[in-house]
């Protein structure tokens, strides 16, 4: 499996599965329902709605000169009360923006991590539902936003402008989508629009030009630059070309670039700011910490002492 630039999406992912992208998947057992069990109070909106988005987020740290450290965890993974207390701590500890994954049960673009961390996470019982209600009591406590990584079929099977509204209701902010191909995101760029939900679009080193420039022209929120060929997963070093195309991407455009997959060491974290990125995205290094910890208590002790080194590369 892999990624290319190929009809792609945001991304394409290459599968030796056929994958639909407006058929429901009936090998998939995801426990998503249809319409929603669970209903927020209004009142946690307006709370939420005065944490900046991620726009705001990125022009506020542009003027005082900082670099967005966005890293990224599973729900539910190992449990819902711990992924609270975890982005608790990844907010106390300096995040700019918090991505968090909706485990999914067939997630191409991630690696043996996530995909590790997203199965545990199902075969406990997470479901939609219990994401929402968890981030419906933690998101009011946070002082950065909260981007959500879904597959696309979960957004299908509740419907797309339900699945909106109910993000909105408990404090999303962002989306990250990355088996949608670019052609393919009309309805979900309307959607994402109409209930100020910032839809953010990937592309990779084998984007061509002229598509990397489509996609520049209607993410929102922040580009998400993919830095490697491939899955996520942790790496030994950056590519060189990330720094290439982080000036040929701002040769087009004034948004903010974030760059993902691969990044995991705080060396990373400092040489790809250095080379001019916005945000620098870790993810599957924070999830293995909490996946391979001895216990949820010693998983969060290790994931604030990480996170605090990666912040500290980009002061």
């Amino acid at each position: 499996m892999a990624i290319t630039a190929k009809s792609a999406t945001f991304v394409h992912f290459q599968h030796n599965k056929p994958h639909s992208l407006f058929r429901f998947d009936s090998r998939s057992s995801v426990p998503f329902s249809l319409k929603s069990s669970f209903s927020p109070p209004m009142a946690t909106f307006s709370v939420a709605s005065s944490t900046l988005g991620l726009s705001e987020t990125f022009t506020k740290l542009k003027r005082e000169g900082k670099v967005a450290f966005i890293p990224y965890i599973t729900a539910g993974d190992p449990d819902l009360s711990t992924t609270a207390e975890a982005l608790k701590v990844l907010d106390s500890c300096g995040s700019d923006i918090i991505e968090l994954g909706v485990p999914y049960s067939d997630p191409l673009a991630d690696g043996p991590v996530i995909q590790a961390a997203a199965t545990r996470s199902l075969a406990r019982g997470t479901n939609f539902d219990s994401i929402l209600k968890m981030l419906n009591e933690v998101v009011p406590k946070l002082s950065c936003p909260i981007a959500l990584f879904t597959y696309y079929n979960p957004i299908l099977k509740r419907g797309v402008e339900e699945f909106m509204i109910t993000v909105k209701e408990v404090g999303v902010h962002g989306l990250v989508v990355p088996d949608v191909p670019l052609e393919e995101t009309a309805i979900l760029r309307r959607e994402a629009s109409k209930h100020k939900i910032e839809l953010v679009l990937l592309t990779t080193p084998t984007t061509p030009r002229d598509r990397m420039k489509a996609i520049v022209e209607v993410t929102e929120g922040f580009l998400y630059l993919v830095s490697s060929i491939g899955v996520t997963g942790a790496r030994a070093s950056v590519s060189a070309k990330v720094q290439s195309l982080l000036q040929e991407i701002k040769a087009e455009s004034s948004k903010p670039v974030a760059v993902g997959f691969g990044i995991s060491t705080p060396e990373h974290v400092k040489q790809v700011a250095g080379w001019g990125a916005d945000g620098v995205i870790v993810g599957s290094a924070m999830v293995k910490i909490l996946g391979d910890a001895k216990s949820p208590e010693e998983g969060l002790k290790e994931l604030e002492k990480f996170t605090k080194s990666l912040k500290s590369a980009l002061l």
